[in-house]
Parts: structure tokens; C-alpha cells; sequence
């Protein structure tokens, strides 16, 4: 299996022709916006694949060359370099980036600080309540981002590690495309290697606390959990699953490899338990204090390592002993391994340092544990801390242990989104946090809310029995918000995963800042705490607390030009290019999808445990734009079955395909890589505040040229509007369309019902509560005389704001 361990993808070495140098200096021009920047004293340069930079063999860009006795100039499209040919200084060495960026220009020199970048992330949020200071990302509102990478460990040839060679060097990347953010992020994944696909299972809930379990109470959890509808995809299990307190613990006792059998007396059965339940199953493991005597495998360990045991010394952990990894994979872990345990949780939180200076414990442990985890064809996973430029190779990032507080919940989806920023898109946090705060009910439901529309959605809490998630421990309130939204999670898996392979193929993560999209407008970059999730969704995620006089949280959105949107829980549609308050209950959650969205769910309201293909769908449908989606599975994600088959990792698409002219949808035919058993599958398309006066014309046919008869209905408030066509079972390698006629257009929706529901709940002067809603009930009145009205009552804002939300939110409203 070491084999395996030490073969990954890599082309260090850059084409000859993209080199400047000289006898002290290096340049390789990557890209015409990349510049790679080389100092060496000695005259030896780097040529190893790096943690950062893998892949260093890319098409020669046109640049021109301008060489003097002391000036060397190098000109690309995109950047104009000068050079002293001296050690690296900020006067000998600036680049000036080609465009108008800033109005003062755009000019990088090497040392200074770029006071404009727009962070990366972070090694992690331990004890963090709030924001942190983030580590420098690849974007910049200058125009331009180095990435120092002169102290990263390297690569050898035969797949091992080594140090940089001494001496004065300095090895950097400056990055140079003005704006062009994505192009900026697509270049850095070229030289830093792609996400890798996650496994679909990762993408479901994951149950963790800090607590020791015994066998039984963990099943009879999970159990419960089934009972109550709500579904999991991973069992974690924290540290008490080994010994820590025993008198034969000979360490602190926060490393073991040893199943506490008081707790877990049959550790095969239990993961077996887990896996009859669709459960994958991860153990957190603490490798700083090595290998004890006290553990069961200390003893082959020793015999592996040459390891004298006479005197029961511990077998001491270093990473950078390959014997010593050897052993720690094809012995230590894969004896948990056959114990049933999928992926581990590698909590290493001893720093960088290792015996070997340069060579970063937690490189080492995510590098190959990642590659090690690919065995049997199956797409590898860890669960880790991030190391650096690089890191997001090796999915999936544990943020740390999260203080529980509104603050901490109000910096992570910040945090979250600018982690796109140096390409790390798969982040999972303590959802509802570790440790410290107190009990908040409704913190709690707001985390929660954030989780689902998070990468990854992992409830966690500490070893305290107060902080523990199950919902039915908080107030019915919450719990019923709660266990609705965790299966609202499983519900997206079909779209989640077809965001993964995107991220993964074309280099897209699953979540990202606005100014992605929006680089030329301030209030992308205003609004921090919004992003994209996904191509079709718009998150703003509400992290303070709801007003006791309204029972309303607010947040601050900015909806970019250029078309409208709609609230996919309310059905709320909003005109595009402006500003503004949301406000929601507890139970609501302000995610946007465009005009043209395609958004595929599984069908089911409660999806099964881990997540597999679906075999019936419900796609939500934003008209208004022409829109397309295709949905990606794995073979194998279909059955048990599936999943031994040789193809098991081979895809399926089913391209769906919205047209606003004609009105038509257009789903499948499903494309399979490999052969297939046709099968049959159930639609249901719900075109969101799509409301036509006559339903009953819509027609839908199959390429099989069968007239379907659909099932129609037209749902209002409550519920979220719209039209809703269900489709009886068809077999998924015949078109379906849906024609819903020329130009259909999203309703203009009646607001009364759902402003009466709010003014109801206002904890108000009844006297003023009849004014507002006269305001609103009387008709034909033009809208400046409404809001004119509603101001004259004398309110707040936050009693008045939540009414011109609606009132104001769509300008075909009168």
C-alpha cells in the first residue's frame, strides 16, 4: 500500500523557454498574469515540486525580454516587471500591473505589504470569539498577491519529502490579473493542483461531540435519530474512543490507539452497526504522543521499527522518519481500519515543528493520510487543519474548537467564503460550537441554518452535557426548525454533489465571495458575510439575534443588476441592483436563486442516511431567464450494489435545460459513462412564484412520444408560490419537456397575508398595529401614499422596516 502513498500527480519542472535568469536570479514567466521570482546567493535554484506549487509545466505565454548591464525588464499582456538584478529589494524589484485597477495604478513591490488583499483563511479557529486575522489569499483590490512559498517543504522524486537547500533564497509567485478574479483562482488551481472530488456520503450531516460514548448509546442515538426523521451521513467519534483515563495510560492521554473496551467491548460490531445504517465512521486521532506500551499494537509496531521494548519506552511520533510513516499507516491505522473506521480526523495541534526543521507535522499527516485514504478506488477524504497554500488538496478542513457565541457565528461565513480566496472551498466548523457561552436556543438554530448552507454540515458540541445538538433538547420552537433544515440538507445532496464535481473540474468552489462575480462593485466586497453557493444560490446567512418586539432577525443584503430573484422558502421575489434589510422568523432563512436558477433536491422530505442517488426529484425553476443544470452522480452512489461495481466511480448526467422563450424545460436524457440498466425516475418541478391564471395549459411530453399527464397545482401562502408539476414515473433515457407557454413571467405575488402574519406577531400598541395594516389593505392606493402611511404611524424601524421589505421588494408591485 506505500506504493500508493507516494505516487500523486506532478510536473515540477517549467518549460526552459519560460525562464529568465542569471547568475543569482531567476524568473519563470507561468502565465502571462503568473511570475514566478527566485533569489539564491549560491546560484542553485529550485526545481522540486512544492506544497504550493505541484505543477510548474504549463504553456509558454508571449513575453518580451528587455536586457541591460543593470536592468532587466520583463513585459507580458498583463504586468511590466523591472529588476535591478541585485538581492531582492522593494527598489530593485516592481512589477506595474497593466490596467486601470486603482485610480493611483497598480504597482507591486517585493517586501511590502499589500494592504488591499482580500484575505485566504486560516490554520484555525481554536478559543477564536469572532473575527481573527486571515492569512494572505490570492486576490487583491490592487490588482495583484504574492505567495511566498520560499520556506514550504518539497517533494522528492520518489514521492517522499525534503527540506529547502540553506542559504540566502527566496522563492516566490506574484499573481497579476487586476480583477479578473476568477482567472486569477483558475491559474492558481494550474499550479496548485485541483480540489479533488469529495466522496457524495461527505456531503450529508456528520453527528460529532466531545463526549465518551459507550457502544450502545451511540447506536440507540442514531436510532432515535431515524425515528425522528432525520438523517446522517457520518458517525464521528472524539477521543474517548481509545483509553485517556486509565491507570495503564502512560501519556496525557489525548493520543491512543486502543478502543476503550468498557465503552466499545466489540469495535468491529459497532462500525458495522454504523454501516448498516449508512453511516460512515471517523475516529479523532491525536498522533503527537506516539505509540505507548500500553496500546495492543505497540508490540508490532516495535518489530516493524527495530524498536527496543525492554524498557517499555514509547515509540515516539516523527513524521519525518518514512519507516516510521510506514508502520503509523500499514500497522497503527490500518489495524482501526479493518476494524471497520472509513477516515480519520487528524487533530494535530502541536504547531510546525518536527525534528527535521522545515517539515510541518501537518503537512506530512494530511498529505499522506489523504493519498493513503484512496485505497480501493474509492475517492479519499480526510478530516484536518489547513497547513497553507496547497492545502485544499486534501479535503476536508476541521476549523478547530469553535467558542460558542454569537461573534464566533458572525465571522464564520466570512471566514468560510474568503477560504475560496487561495482555492480552500471545503471548510467545516463546530456547527453551534465546542465550548464557553451559554445556552441560546436560538444561536444554536441560526448556526444550524449557516451549516446547511455550508460546505460541510458537521453538528458539533463539547464534553459538556449541556451543550450536546440532539434538537429535542432545546425548546419545540428550535427543534422543529432544526430537524427541518437537516433534512433540507440531505434534501440538496443531488445539488451539492453536482457542485462538487464542478469544483473539482472546473475549478469553482462550491462557495464564493461576491466579488468573484461583482469585481468592479463596492458593495460586493461590503457585504462579507454573503456569498454564491453554488451557480444557482445566493446565501445571507442571519447571525444576530431576532427583535423581541417583532420576533424578526435582520441581515444586510446586496442583490447585484442586472435581474431579479427569489427567496426560495418564501417565494418572496426581489428586484436586482440595490441594498437592503431582510428580515425573518426563525424558521426562514434568506437563500436567493437568480432568474434562470435550476435547482435539483431529492424528492423525498426526509432523504435517507447518506445521501445515495436519489429516484425521485423535485427541481425548483426561477423563470425569467433561460437557465441549465446538469446533475452529476456516481454510478456507484446508486446501490450497495452499485458501489462494488468496477464503475462505481464513473458519472451519470442528466442535463436540464430552462428556455424563457418558448417557456420550455427540457430534462435528460441521462448520459452514463459506463453501461447502464435503464431506469425510471418521478419529477416534480416546482417553478417558483411562477402563478399562471390557467395551470391547466401547461403540456408535457416525452421523446418516446408519450403524452404524459402530469398532476398540477398551484401552491400559495403559506407555502413558498408557484406552479408544481408532478410527472409519473419515466424511464431516465427519454426527454422530458415541459412547455408552460411564450415568456412566462414570476407572479407578482399579493403581499397581505404574509404582512398580516408579521403585524400579528408585532408585540405592539394594538391602536397601531390597526394603522399599519391599514396601509397595506386598502387597495389602489400608489405605493409612495402606503409608505407615506405606514412612516405617519410612528413606528421604529424594526417594525416598519420588515413591512417595506415586502412592499418594496418587487417595483411591479402597486
Amino acid at each position: 500500500m506505500s506504493d500508493l502513498r507516494y505516487n500523486f500527480p506532478r510536473k515540477p519542472l517549467a518549460n526552459p523557454e519560460a525562464i529568465v535568469k542569471g547568475s543569482t536570479y531567476r524568473f519563470t514567466v507561468l502565465t502571462d498574469g503568473l511570475i514566478r521570482y527566485e533569489w539564491a546567493e549560491d546560484g542553485q535554484f529550485e526545481d522540486r515540486a512544492s506544497t504550493f506549487a505541484i505543477n510548474r509545466q504549463l504553456p509558454v505565454p508571449e513575453f518580451k525580454v528587455y536586457d541591460s548591464d543593470d536592468t532587466l525588464e520583463i513585459v507580458t499582456g498583463r504586468f511590466h516587471l523591472t529588476y535591478d538584478k541585485k538581492r531582492f529589494t522593494p527598489s530593485g524589484l516592481l512589477v506595474d500591473v497593466h490596467g486601470k485597477i486603482t485610480q493611483w495604478g497598480s504597482q507591486w513591490r517585493y517586501g511590502l505589504p499589500d494592504r488591499a488583499n482580500l484575505g485566504g483563511t486560516a490554520r484555525t479557529l481554536d478559543e477564536a470569539d469572532g473575527r481573527i486575522p486571515l492569512e494572505t489569499g490570492v486576490l487583491s483590490r490592487h490588482g495583484f498577491s504574492a505567495i511566498d512559498d520560499s520556506k514550504s517543504m518539497m517533494f522528492e522524486e520518489d514521492g517522499w519529502v525534503g527540506i529547502r537547500k540553506p542559504g540566502d533564497r527566496v522563492d516566490g509567485y506574484l499573481f497579476t490579473y487586476g480583477t479578473d478574479y476568477k482567472e486569477s483562482m483558475k491559474i492558481f488551481y494550474a499550479v496548485s493542483g485541483s480540489q479533488p472530488m469529495i466522496p457524495r456520503w461527505a456531503l450529508g450531516n456528520w453527528w460529532s461531540r466531545y463526549h465518551a460514548y459507550k457502544a450502545d448509546e451511540y447506536v440507540e442515538l442514531m436510532e432515535k435519530f431515524k425515528s425522528s426523521e432525520i438523517p446522517f451521513s457520518v458517525a464521528v467519534l472524539d477521543m474517548d474512543w481509545h483509553y485517556v483515563h486509565e491507570e495503564r495510560v502512560t501519556s496525557a492521554g489525548w493520543t491512543g490507539y486502543s478502543w476503550d473496551h468498557r465503552l466499545f467491548p466489540d469495535p468491529k460490531g459497532f462500525c458495522e452497526e454504523m454501516h448498516k445504517r449508512n453511516l460512515k465512521v471517523t475516529l479523532n486521532d491525536h498522533p503527537a504522543d506516539g505509540v505507548h506500551a500500553f496500546e495492543r499494537i505497540y508490540e508490532e509496531m516495535a518489530k516493524a521499527l527495530d524498536h527496543d521494548t525492554s524498557h517499555k519506552k514509547p515509540i515516539l511520533f516523527d513524521p519525518t522518519n518514512r519507516k516510521f510513516f510506514d508502520a503509523f499507516f500499514d500497522i497503527l491505522h490500518r489495524d482501526l481500519e479493518n476494524d471497520g473506521v472509513d477516515f480519520w480526523w487528524i487533530d494535530w495541534q502541536q504547531g510546525e515543528f518536527s525534528r527535521i526543521p522545515g517539515l510541518d507535522p501537518l503537512w506530512l499527516l494530511n498529505h499522506f493520510h489523504f493519498l493513503d485514504n484512496a485505497r480501493d478506488g474509492k475517492r479519499p477524504i480526510i478530516f484536518s487543519r489547513y497547513g497553507g497554500p496547497g492545502s485544499h488538496r486534501y479535503p476536508v478542513g476541521f476549523s478547530g474548537d469553535s467558542v460558542i457565541s454569537w461573534n464566533s457565528l458572525d465571522f464564520q461565513p466570512e471566514f468560510t467564503a474568503t477560504a475560496s480566496n487561495i482555492g480552500y472551498g471545503w471548510w467545516s466548523h463546530d456547527i453551534g460550537g465546542h465550548f464557553f457561552g451559554s445556552k441560546d436556543d436560538e444561536l444554536l438554530t441560526r448556526w444550524l441554518q449557516f451549516g446547511v448552507f455550508s460546505p460541510i454540515m458537521r453538528l458539533h458540541s463539547g464534553n459538556s452535557d449541556w451543550t450536546s445538538k440532539e434538537p429535542w433538547l432545546y425548546r419545540k420552537e428550535c427543534e422543529v426548525i432544526m430537524c427541518d433544515f437537516l433534512r433540507f440538507r440531505h434534501r440538496m445532496i443531488p445539488y451539492l454533489y453536482s457542485m462538487n464535481v464542478r469544483s473539482a473540474t472546473e475549478d469553482e468552489p462550491i462557495i464564493q465571495p461576491l466579488y468573484w462575480e461583482h469585481p468592479k462593485v463596492g458593495e460586493a466586497y461590503e457585504h462579507k458575510n454573503q456569498y454564491l453557493f453554488g451557480t444557482e444560490l445566493m446565501v445571507a446567512p442571519i447571525t444576530s439575534p431576532r427583535s423581541p418586539a417583532t420576533m424578526l432577525a435582520s441581515v444586510s443584503a446586496w442583490l447585484p443588476p442586472g435581474q431579479r430573484y427569489v427567496d426560495i422558502f418564501t417565494g418572496t421575489v426581489y428586484d436586482g441592483n440595490r441594498e437592503l434589510v431582510l428580515y425573518r422568523p426563525l424558521h426562514q432563512f434568506p437563500a436567493l436563486a437568480h432568474e434562470g436558477s435550476i435547482i435539483p433536491l431529492d424528492a423525498a422530505l426526509t432523504a435517507p442516511n447518506g445521501g445515495p442517488n436519489p429516484e425521485s426529484f423535485e427541481i425548483l425553476v426561477v423563470v425569467g431567464k433561460d437557465g441549465s443544470f446538469d446533475i452529476v452522480e456516481d454510478i456507484g452512489d446508486d446501490s450497495l450494489e452499485a458501489h462494488q461495481s468496477p464503475d462505481k466511480n464513473k458519472q451519470r448526467r442528466t442535463p436540464i435545460s430552462y428556455e424563457q422563450a418558448s417557456g420550455r424545460l427540457t430534462i435528460g436524457p441521462a448520459q452514463s459513462e459506463a453501461d447502464a440498466h435503464e431506469t425510471k425516475r418521478s419529477w416534480k418541478v416546482k417553478f417558483l412564484s411562477h402563478t399562471p391564471e390557467k395551470p391547466e395549459s401547461v403540456h408535457v411530453t416525452s421523446s418516446d412520444n408519450s403524452s404524459l399527464q402530469p398532476e398540477l397545482a398551484t401552491e400559495s401562502f403559506p407555502a413558498s408560490p408557484g406552479l408544481v408539476v408532478k410527472l409519473p414515473p419515466v424511464s431516465s433515457e427519454n426527454e422530458i419537456t415541459i412547455d408552460l407557454g411564450e415568456d412566462p413571467q414570476l407572479g407578482v405575488l399579493d403581499i397581505r397575508a404574509p404582512v398580516h402574519r408579521m403585524i400579528n406577531d408585532y408585540q405592539c400598541n394594538f391602536a397601531k398595529k390597526d394603522r399599519m395594516w391599514a396601509a397595506i389593505k386598502e387597495e389602489g392606493l400608489p405605493l409612495g401614499l402606503r409608505v407615506s402611511r405606514l412612516r405617519a404611524v410612528g413606528m421604529d424601524e424594526e417594525f416598519l422596516g420588515p413591512i417595506c421589505e415586502l412592499l418594496l421588494a418587487d417595483s411591479r408591485l402597486t
